[in-house]
C-alpha cells in the first residue's frame, strides 16, 4: 500500500491533483489506515498513471472517464476507445492548424516592427486592431483557449 505522497511521486502527480481525481470519481476513494491516512493499492497507481498519460495527450477529463470505464470491461470491442482517440486526434489537428496560422501572423507582425518607440510599434498596433491581421486566427469558439 502506498501513502498519497508515495503515490504522487510514483505517478508524477501532485497530491492536490490526486485528491481532485478522487473527488470527481476518476480515482476510487482510498482506503484509510488506523490513523486515517490515505492508502493506495498498485491498481490505484496504475489508474493514476493512465490518467496522467491521457492528460499528457490532451484528453479531457470526460474522455478519460469514458476510457477508464471502457478499460474496466476489457472483453468488449475497442471501437468506442478508438472513436475517443480519433476525436482527440481531430482536435489536435485543429489546434495545429490554428497554431500554424498564429505563427504566420506573429512572424508577420514582428517582421513589420521597425523597433523604435511603442507609439510606432506595429506589434502593439496590430494587437489593438484585429482587422490589421492577414489571417483569421481567432479561437474557433471566439473565446480564450486554455
Amino acid at each position: 500500500m502506498l501513502t498519497i505522497g508515495k503515490l504522487g511521486r510514483a505517478a508524477g502527480v501532485k497530491i492536490p491533483t490526486i485528491r481532485y481525481y478522487e473527488q470527481i470519481g476518476l480515482l476510487p476513494e482510498a482506503e484509510r489506515s488506523a490513523g486515517n491516512q490515505r492508502l493506495y493499492s498498485r491498481k490505484a497507481l496504475d489508474r493514476l498513471t493512465f490518467i496522467r498519460h491521457a492528460r499528457g495527450l490532451g484528453f479531457t477529463l470526460e474522455a478519460i472517464r469514458d476510457l477508464l470505464s471502457l478499460s474496466d470491461t476489457p472483453d468488449q470491442p475497442c471501437a468506442a476507445a478508438d472513436a475517443i482517440a480519433k476525436a482527440q486526434l481531430s482536435e489536435i489537428e485543429k489546434r495545429l492548424t490554428r497554431l500554424a496560422s498564429l505563427k504566420v501572423e506573429l512572424k508577420r507582425m514582428v517582421a513589420q516592427c521597425a523597433g523604435g518607440r511603442i507609439a510606432d510599434c506595429r506589434v502593439i498596433e496590430v494587437l489593438g486592431d484585429h482587422s490589421l491581421c492577414a489571417t483569421d486566427h481567432d479561437h474557433p469558439q471566439g473565446g480564450d483557449s486554455q
